[in-house]
C-alpha cells in the first residue's frame, strides 16, 4: 500500500523550540514515514503507513504531546489572555515580586519577602527555565534563556533576589507575548484562507445542494451567485458576469467571465449568478497552493538570517564564558572584589543575550512574505526577497511580459495591381488567409482567424494545406498555388519582387512593432496583414517604476526581428534590448548582464523562459495563477500578468530590507551600550533587565510594519 500524507495545523506551536519538542515526541511512534514541522504556520505535515497508523490514531499522539490538533483548515488561535498559562505565570510573578516589594519598603519580614521573590523567580521563569535545559540536554545549544535563567539564579545567590525576581518577571513577559507576535504574523495566511467560503453550492441529481467546500469534487458543477466568493478553480459553464480577483492576483479591475474562461479560487464574483465546473480540487486549488507555498516560503531563511542564528549559538555560550571570565579574574588577578565583580558579570549576561538581535529578521521576513502574497506576489523564501532588494538589472521578456502575448491583426492593406485577374477586396484576402490559417497553430495564423471571425467572413475552402517550416504556409486554391508568410518567403525563396512602395511599407509597418505577412502566389504579392502583439496599458509605467526604485538597466530580451523590438523598446522606455534570441541566446545574454551588473533579475512566463529565469539571481515567472509550471519553475511567482506587481514586489524586497537594518542597527547599538555599562558598572540589572526588553518589543513592532501593504 502506499505511504500517505497528513496536513495537521496544531496549537502550542510558537517557536522552533517547540517544534523540537513534537518532532521528539513523534520520532518514535509507529507509522510515520516522514515528518516536517512549520513552526512559523503552525503545521505538521506527516506521512505516514496506513496499515500500522491512521489519522485519528496521529491527532491522538499529538494531542497527548501536548500540542492539539485543528479541525479542518482553521489555523490555530491563541488563547485569550486569562485563559494562556504562559500569561498567567508572568502575572502571578508580576504580583508576588509587587508584593515582596511592599513588604520590603514597609519594614516588613525580610524572610517573607524574600520567599515571595523566589516564588516569582519560581513560577515566572518555570516555561523559559525548562525550554533553557531541554536545549542544553537535548539540543546541545546555550539559548538565550539559559543566560537569563544563570542571570536570576546568579543574582539570587548574591542576595539580589528582588532584581533576580524583576529579571524573570520582565522576560516571562516578552516570553508569554511570543505567541501572539506569532499569531500576528500570520495573519497573512489567515487572511488567504477566509477568501474562499466554507460551503459550496453544487448541482447534483438535478437538485442544488450545499457542501463543505472540502468535498468539491473534480468536475463538479457549482453555482456562485452574485456577491459570493468562488469556492475552487474551474471553468465558466453558464453566465457572463465580472468577477474580482485582486484576492489571488492584485489585479484592481474586475475581469469579465463568460463560458470557457477560467476563475481561481478566492475571486469575489460580480453582478451575474455563473454556473462554474470544478477543475481543482479545495486542496489543490490556487488559494491551497498559495498558502502552501507561503508556509514554505516563511520556512525559508535568508542569507542574513542564516548568519544571525550561526552567530547566535556561538555568541551566546561565549557570553555565557565572559561572565564567568568577569566574575573571577578581577578579583583573582587585580584584587577586585568579588560582590562588585560577580555583580557586573550578571548584569553584562542580561545585556548581552542577543534577543533583539534574533528576532530582528525572521520576524520581519515572515511578515513581508506573508504580505506579498496577499498582494499577489508570490516569493518562495527570505533568500529571494534578499536578493530583490539588491536587483541592479531587470531583463524582461517581451511576447507576454511586456506585451500581451495574443497577437492582432492591425491592418489589412490590399496591394493594387494583385495578378492578371485583377484586385481583391479586403473581404477576398481575409477569406482566403484564414481558409489557409485555419488548418495551422501558429500563433499569428491564430491572429488571422480571430480577425476574420470578428469581420464575420467566412474562410474558404483550400485544398493540400502544407506548413513551411519558420517560413509560413501554402494550400491550393482555384488551382492556384498561394502562400502566406513572411517577406523573406516571397522574396528569397519564391523570387517575387516588391516593387518600392511595397518596400516601403514594409519597412513602416516593421519600424512601427509589427510583424507582416505577406498574401499571394509564386509570381505576385496580393496583400500585407498587419499583426502587432500589443503593448500592456501600464508597461511604460512600470518600467518608470522600476528606474525610480534604482534599477540601473531595464533590458528587453526579444526572438523578434530586429526592427520591431526597436519599436517596442522604444516606445516602453526600456534602456536597451536584444533581438532575434533563441532560448539558449538569453541565458547568454543573463549570464553577461551579470557579470557586468551583478544582480539580474529576469521576468518571464516560467515555461518557455525557464532557463534564463533559472540563469538570473532571481527568477520571476509573470501570470502565474492558475500556472503550475510558473508557480513551480520561479523563485517569484506575480500571480497577475500585471508589470505593476514587479514593481511593487522590488518596493517591498527595498522596504523589508531597510526594516531589517533598522532592527539590526537598534539591536547592536543597544548591546553595546549596555555591554560596555554592565562591564563598567554604570547599569544595575532592573536597567539592564527593562533596556534590554524595551528594545526586543520596539524590535517587535518595527518588523511588524511589514504587514501593511
Amino acid at each position: 500500500m502506499n505511504n500517505a500524507k497528513l496536513d495537521i495545523y496544531v496549537g502550542n506551536m510558537d517557536c522552533e523550540h517547540d517544534a523540537a519538542i513534537l518532532e521528539r515526541g513523534l520520532q518514535d511512534f509507529q507509522g510515520i514515514v516522514d515528518l516536517k514541522v512549520y513552526p512559523k504556520a503552525a503545521k505538521v505535515s506527516l506521512t505516514y503507513n496506513p496499515e500500522t497508523t491512521s489519522p485519528e490514531a496521529l491527532r491522538e499522539k499529538l494531542n497527548a504531546i501536548g500540542f492539539p490538533p485543528q479541525r479542518g483548515r482553521a489555523i490555530p488561535e491563541q488563547p485569550k489572555l486569562w485563559q494562556n498559562p504562559k500569561v498567567i505565570a508572568s502575572v502571578i510573578s508580576g504580583i508576588l515580586l509587587v508584593v515582596g516589594w511592599l513588604l520590603e519598603q514597609a519594614g516588613g519580614s525580610e524572610p517573607i519577602s524574600f520567599i515571595l521573590y523566589i516564588g516569582a523567580i519560581l513560577i515566572g521563569g518555570y516555561y523559559f527555565g525548562r525550554e533553557a535545559l531541554e536545549e542544553l540536554i537535548h539540543e546541545r545549544e546555550v539559548g538565550i534563556e539559559l543566560l537569563m535563567s544563570v542571570a536570576a539564579v546568579a543574582a539570587t545567590l548574591l542576595g539580589a533576589a528582588e532584581e533576580g525576581a524583576m529579571l524573570v518577571f520582565l522576560y516571562s513577559i516578552s516570553e508569554a507575548l511570543e505567541g501572539y507576535t506569532e499569531e500576528k504574523t500570520r495573519s497573512a495566511v489567515r487572511a488567504l484562507m477566509d477568501l474562499t467560503p466554507k460551503m459550496a453550492l453544487v448541482k447534483r441529481d438535478g437538485r442544488e445542494v450545499e457542501i463543505p467546500v472540502e468535498e468539491l469534487g473534480l468536475n463538479d458543477i457549482f453555482i456562485v451567485k452574485p456577491g459570493q466568493s468562488v469556492p475552487t478553480d474551474g471553468v465558466v459553464l453558464i453566465g457572463v458576469s465580472n468577477v474580482n480577483q485582486a484576492p489571488v492576483t492584485g489585479e484592481s479591475v474586475p475581469v469579465e467571465k463568460q463560458p470557457e474562461d477560467v476563475v481561481f479560487a478566492g475571486s469575489i464574483n460580480g453582478e451575474g449568478a455563473l454556473e462554474i465546473r470544478a477543475t481543482k480540487t479545495f486542496a489543490d486549488n490556487t488559494i491551497a497552493r498559495i498558502i502552501h507555498m507561503v508556509e514554505e516560503a516563511q520556512e525559508k531563511k535568508g542569507k542574513s538570517q542564516r548568519f544571525i542564528e550561526r552567530f547566535g549559538s556561538r555568541y551566546s555560550p561565549l557570553v555565557l564564558l565572559a561572565g564567568l571570565l568577569i566574575a573571577i579574574v578581577p578579583p583573582l588577578i587585580f584584587s577586585g572584589a568579588w560582590e562588585m565583580w560577580l555583580t557586573r558579570a550578571v548584569v553584562f549576561i542580561v545585556a548581552a543575550a542577543p534577543c533583539a538581535l534574533v528576532i530582528s529578521i525572521p520576524i520581519t521576513l515572515v511578515a513581508a512574505l506573508g504580505t506579498g502574497a496577499r498582494q499577489g506576489v508570490l516569493i518562495k523564501g527570505g533568500l529571494y526577497v534578499e536578493e530583490l532588494a539588491k536587483i541592479k538589472v531587470v531583463a524582461l521578456d517581451k511576447t507576454g511580459t511586456l506585451t500581451r502575448g495574443q497577437p492582432e491583426v492591425t491592418e489589412v492593406l490590399v496591394l493594387e495591381t494583385v495578378d492578371a485577374n485583377g484586385a481583391l477586396s479586403q473581404q477576398d484576402v481575409l477569406g482566403v488567409a484564414a481558409g489557409i490559417e485555419r488548418r495551422s497553430q501558429h500563433p499569428l495564423a491564430l491572429a488571422i482567424t480571430r480577425y476574420a471571425e470578428a469581420q464575420s467572413i467566412p474562410a474558404v475552402e483550400v485544398t493540400d494545406f502544407k506548413s513551411l517550416t519558420g517560413a509560413g504556409a501554402s494550400a491550393h486554391f482555384n488551382g492556384d498555388s498561394l502562400y502566406i508568410g513572411s517577406p523573406d518567403l516571397f522574396q528569397r525563396q519564391l523570387n517575387v519582387n516588391f516593387n518600392l512602395d511595397a518596400q516601403e511599407t514594409v519597412v513602416r509597418l516593421q519600424s512601427e512593432g509589427k510583424t507582416v505577412v505577406v498574401l499571394g502566389n509564386d509570381r505576385s504579392a496580393w496583400a500585407f496583414l498587419a499583426i502587432r502583439d500589443n503593448i500592456r496599458p501600464n508597461a511604460k509605467k512600470a518600467i518608470a517604476g522600476l528606474h525610480a526604485l534604482g534599477v540601473e538597466r531595464v533590458v528587453m530580451l526579444t526572438g523578434d526581428n530586429e526592427r520591431t523590438a526597436q519599436a517596442i523598446a522604444r516606445e516602453v522606455g526600456v534602456d536597451e534590448f536584444y533581438a532575434d534570441l533563441k532560448p539558449e541566446d538569453k541565458v547568454t545574454r543573463v549570464r553577461e548582464l551579470s557579470q557586468r551588473y551583478g544582480h539580474v533579475a529576469m521576468v518571464g512566463d516560467g515555461v518557455n523562459d525557464a532557463p534564463a529565469l533559472a540563469e538570473a539571481t532571481v527568477g520571476i515567472a509573470m501570470g502565474a495563477a492558475g500556472t503550475d509550471v510558473a508557480l513551480e519553475t520561479a523563485d517569484v511567482a506575480l500571480m497577475a500578468d500585471d508589470l505593476e506587481r514587479l514593481v511593487y514586489g522590488l518596493r517591498l524586497a527595498k522596504r523589508n530590507q531597510s526594516v531589517v537594518n533598522q532592527n539590526l542597527a537598534l539591536s547592536i547599538v543597544v548591546i553595546t551600550v549596555l555591554v560596555i555599562g554592565a562591564v563598567l558598572g554604570f547599569f544595575t540589572l532592573p536597567i539592564a533587565v527593562l533596556a534590554h526588553e524595551i528594545s526586543e518589543f520596539v524590535v517587535v513592532g518595527s518588523g511588524l510594519r511589514m504587514l501593511r501593504s
